[in-house]
């Protein structure tokens, strides 16, 4: 087995025992990135230099017997919309294409602080809106399974790093879904932790209600093993939970006695793909076989968690966007061009004796406005600016914006009466397996529906998780997820580890184009 081949908790051992080194270990992430990402396309950056002298340093500190960090010397991957002082964010937009923030993140201050190795900056939809990483204004990131296929999104960048072996972990963000999709159609873990369990301090928003932190691994315990480090209060962030962080990794690996799992069954209706469903419903059976209870429960607000949350996230993403206006930072559109029509376009008007229309031309500064956010932002980021701030107008306000937050209410609601009867709820994650890749491209509201399984998770603020349960025919990951009450992020991990401890789906990785 390859060193890259390992998993995290692996590498941990035999980095502290001294049978590897972290420069070995980062170079050959490297290697393997040098070699296959120009087929993935993974990263928008990597940073070798930088990482191979946080893997010296790191390997330096441990021969001196200095106390080093939990995750020492494992190169970690950083989906792009995080801030990191010492790289250029972009969020995979052409507005922040040179941005370099001023100061880190919490997430990345606290892998620093743990003796991560920083690889690199993984691809994105931009600005974190999409659900396939097509909406990159750079590249596409395409699936490690088969390349002709979405790797899913937004995260897509960091779940093919880790699918792919180019980084034992990543971290992802989860708006709507965007670490449990694409690790389920990559055939990985990803968990989107309870809101407010990360600290979303440097996280570029989308939508700030949403959005979450969370860990990519190929293992639970190498997720719990991320989630650990990057977890706990930060009085930096309002939303943050003050509460202690477990130590998940102790805990990981102790099964739960009594476990009650709770099905949906509209979550087994018309549209879900019938692979899927027998892979799900063969991954129920085998918690059936290790002493748990399945018992059906109703989550009757689900069916309008789609409609609820293409309401809410475009709003708050039209109220988060509206800071890149080419004035503050950021990219601003060439405005000698743009000045010249606006003095040819008044003067049009005066020769007319059309004064009025001469008044009401665009000022300097709105047409420098206009022009930068055109350029700027690419489709999918524009509809939903469009969306929301449509959602929030004058009129509308009340009959769209404030009756989506009701039901969200009524989301969460169904969740808490659901776990007075089961410790988790389990289904599929999409309702398919990995898309090709321009599928959906033209067709929006088929692209939304891609978050049919996950967006309601992100409205209740619950924690859950997706893991790898099975194969189709045609060789592409299924991926299974589990949903938990807040704060219970120990019972998810310990509940998906038994799945885990109990199958081999998750030691299935892809064969990459001229791999020995």
């Amino acid at each position: 087995m390859s060193i890259v081949d390992r998993p995290a908790s692996e590498l941990r051992k035999s980095l502290a025992s001294g049978e590897l080194t972290s420069v070995e270990l980062t170079q050959a992430c490297l290697d393997r990135i040098v070699a296959h990402d120009q087929s993935i396309g993974a990263f928008l950056r990597v940073d070798g230099e930088r990482a191979l002298e946080q893997a010296k340093s790191v390997d330096k500190r441990r021969a001196a017997g200095e106390k080093l960090g939990p995750l020492a010397g494992i190169p970690v991957a950083v989906k792009d919309v995080l801030c990191d002082s010492q790289a250029i964010t972009t969020c995979a937009s052409r507005m922040l294409a040179e941005f370099r923030p001023p100061y880190d993140s919490t997430v990345v201050a606290r892998l620093k602080q743990a003796d991560a190795v920083l690889l690199g900056r993984t691809n994105m939809d931009e600005f974190a809106m999409g659900g396939s990483t097509e909406n990159s204004a750079f590249q596409p990131t395409r699936n490690p399974w088969d390349t002709t296929r979405t790797p899913g999104g937004s995260s897509g960048g960091s779940a093919a790093a880790v699918a792919a072996r180019f980084a034992p972990l990543a971290i992802g963000t989860d708006t709507g879904g965007s670490i449990r999709q694409p690790a389920g159609l990559c055939g990985i873990v990803g968990m989107k932790p309870t809101y407010g369990r990360v600290s979303r301090y440097g996280l570029v928003a989308f939508a700030s209600s949403l959005d979450q932190v969370g860990p990519f691994a190929t293992t639970t315990e190498d997720a719990a093993l991320l989630l650990e480090a990057v977890a706990g209060h930060d009085p930096r962030d309002s939303t943050s939970i003050n509460r202690p962080t477990p130590a998940y990794t102790e805990s990981i690996n102790k099964p739960l006695a009594g476990l009650k799992l709770g099905i949906v069954p509209e979550h087994f209706g018309a549209g879900l793909d019938p692979e899927v469903s027998t892979a799900v419903k063969s991954a129920i059976e085998v918690y059936k076989s290790l002493g748990a209870e399945v018992k059906e429960v109703a989550l009757p607000h689900g069916k309008y968690g789609v409609a609820a949350y293409y309401v809410i996230a475009p709003s708050e993403a039209s109220s988060n966007l509206a800071r890149y206006d080419g004035v503050h930072y950021g990219f601003r559109a060439d405005q000698s061009s743009a000045l010249a029509d606006l003095a040819a376009e008044r003067q049009a008007f005066v020769a007319a004796g059309n004064a009025a229309a001469a008044d009401n031309v665009d000022s300097p500064l709105v047409r420098m406005y206009r022009s930068t956010r055109e350029a700027g932002f690419g489709p999918e980021v524009k509809r939903r600016i469009m969306l929301g701030a449509y959602a929030l107008s004058a009129g509308y306000y009340d009959a769209y914006y404030l009756k989506a937050l009701k039901v969200r209410r009524l989301i969460r609601r169904d969740f808490d009466e659901a776990f007075k009867q089961v410790d988790l709820i389990v289904g599929p994650v999409t309702a398919g397996p990995a898309f090709k890749l321009g599928e959906m491209v033209d067709d929006p509201l088929a692209m939304y529906l891609v978050d049919l399984y996950t967006v309601s998770a992100n409205l209740a603020g619950i924690p859950a998780i997706s893991l790898p349960c099975g194969m189709t025919k045609a060789g592409l990951p299924i991926g299974l997820q589990l949903q938990g009450p807040p704060l219970e992020e120990d019972r998810l991990l310990r509940g998906a580890r038994m799945f885990e401890a109990a199958t081999d789906w998750h030691t299935k990785q892809p064969t990459l184009a001229g791999a020995k």
